[in-house]
């Protein structure tokens, strides 16, 4: 799909959309539109349930008086109300009609927004990117389409005042949107295609975009004691892999920065290991590599747009499976902190992989921060569902700060509490430590955030447990099913609105 901006003028062909706000008060494209077509607008206003809301959609077919094919008028509601994510939902949803209704162009204008709080251009830029999240699908793999579903949209022209800026400001959204697109699809892959080698080397493929990537094989991982992350992986045929990517955004004096710093775990398929897991639903387990695909496209979004920052992304992958070589529970792993664990559970394994790559961030980058994202626990999706990313963290400030990035872009995290008390759990009667806990079922998230922390030194650190967000059943407008891309938008909000400028 192309993106193009231009001034306020009526399209001459294609379908067009314009806004209304409450209460069907017309815009003033609107109004020119009403009366061009002799009163249509008005007409089909009066004799529907639309009323100007947020979410609101009217079409309008062929409508006398006009070159377009079709108008659709979209509610915005209180103009003073508005936010980023209503308008990219606006975009997100005119996608999936316009698609539906086998459109091929559309101009979306966009009168000057009265609000305090969103300029004119930020806002329009933000239906177009709405428009482009909106717009994704995985059909790597598909033979054969049904023409019915196949999308027929193909340009997408955003009209507004200041279209210059509003160009300008796309392009930015655009790069961050790209992060979101490679999200979806790393976590969309298959495990047999999406393993740690061929994992690694889609990162490899971000040096375009001036990443320097760098990857350990287990040769490597095994003489720096990384116990713990190769333990998970010994019963794959697939050999593991650490992946370091690089964004060097400062130069000058400022390069000397520490950097900073994202973790993901890449559990590119999850059998449970020997403590297998139940067949059914056993499938979902290739995207278990999810905060590793977060980490991934979060680096190619700072790459892409350029973010004035020095930022370090570093993902564990490995394959969890249950060969004669396999990690069985009993064992006593060494991780590269030099702590020992004992093996409870092969299913636990995501914890393991986590503590040596977070000790390898520390020990050698010296960052500012660590975040790490991880689909870590079933338990975190009991107590949040699908709505919220759990936030753990011995650090308020950060904690602060992620939950704010977190409203502003609507990926949503919740705090939860971290003790002593939780920590007792992670104690093992014959090593340093174990790999779930002792009080069965219950408090399971927190326990596993505990069991992070000792991985963890002074560095102020944020653990998001990412199980309920990666993967959606239900389609929203700017999120389809499927991998949703949970944790690009979050953290690049954060990087931007607290360590860049």
């Amino acid at each position: 799909m192309k993106f193009a901006f231009s001034e306020i003028s009526l399209p001459k062909r294609g379908s067009l959309a314009v806004a209304i706000y409450d209460k069907n008060k017309l815009s003033e494209t609107a109004k020119v539109v009403d009366k061009a077509s002799k009163g249509a607008l008005s007409k089909a206003l009066k004799t529907s349930r639309f009323k100007g809301k947020k979410g609101n959609f009217l079409e309008i077919l062929a409508p006398s008086g006009l070159d377009v094919s079709r108008v659709i008028l979209f509610g915005l509601g209180d103009q003073g109300a508005l936010s980023q994510t209503d308008l990219e939902a606006v975009g997100g949803s005119l996608v999936k009609r316009l698609n539906s209704a086998g459109a091929q162009s559309v101009t979306v204008i966009l009168d000057e927004i009265r609000s305090e709080d969103i300029k004119t251009s930020i806002a329009a830029a933000s239906i177009a990117v709405g428009a482009k999240l909106g717009s994704y699908r995985f059909q790597k793999y598909k033979t054969e389409e049904d023409e019915s579903s196949e999308p027929t949209l193909g340009r997408v022209t955003m009209a507004c005042k200041g279209s210059a800026a509003a160009r300008k400001a796309f392009a930015d959204m655009e790069a961050v949107a790209d992060g979101v697109f490679l999200t979806r699809d790393l976590v969309s892959e298959p495990a047999n295609s999406l393993y740690p080698e061929s994992f690694a080397e889609r990162c490899k493929e971000l040096t375009s975009l001036g990443l320097e990537v760098e990857v350990l094989d287990e040769k490597k991982m095994a003489r720096l004691g990384m116990g713990a992350l190769l333990g998970v992986g010994q019963g794959s045929r697939r050999e593991s892999r650490l992946v370091i990517m690089k964004w060097n955004g400062l130069s000058g004096k400022r390069a000397a920065k520490n950097p900073l710093a994202f973790v993901g775990k890449g559990v590119c398929f999850d059998t449970g290991g020997i403590s297998l897991k139940p067949g059914p639903g056993m499938e979902e387990m290739k995207w278990d590599m999810g905060g590793a695909g977060t980490v991934t496209g979060l680096m190619k979004a700072l790459a892409g747009r350029k973010a004035k920052v020095n930022a370090i992304g570093v993902i564990g992958l490995v394959e969890n499976m249950p060969d004669g070589n396999a990690q069985r529970p009993g064992d006593i792993v060494t991780s590269m902190s030099g702590q020992t664990i004992e093996i409870l559970n092969t299913d636990a394994e995501g914890r393991l992989v986590l503590a040596d790559a977070l000790w390898y961030t520390q020990d050698r980058f010296k960052p500012k921060f660590m975040i790490d994202l991880a689909t870590l626990t079933g338990a975190i999706i009991v107590s949040l569902g699908h709505e919220n990313a759990g936030l753990f963290a011995n650090d308020d400030e950060l904690a602060e700060a992620l939950y704010a990035a977190g409203e502003a872009v609507e990926e949503g995290v919740w705090r939860l509490p971290m003790s002593k008390a939780y920590a007792k759990q992670t104690k093992s009667p014959i090593a340093d430590l174990q790999n779930i806990g002792t009080g069965g079922r219950g408090a399971g998230s927190i326990v596993a955030a505990e069991f992070l922390k000792k991985f963890v030194n002074d560095v102020p650190w944020v653990h998001l447990d990412i199980a309920g967000m990666a993967w959606s059943k239900q389609d929203k407008p700017t999120v389809p099913k499927g991998g949703t891309g949970y944790g690009v938008r979050l953290l690049d909000r954060f990087v931007r609105d607290n360590h860049e400028g």
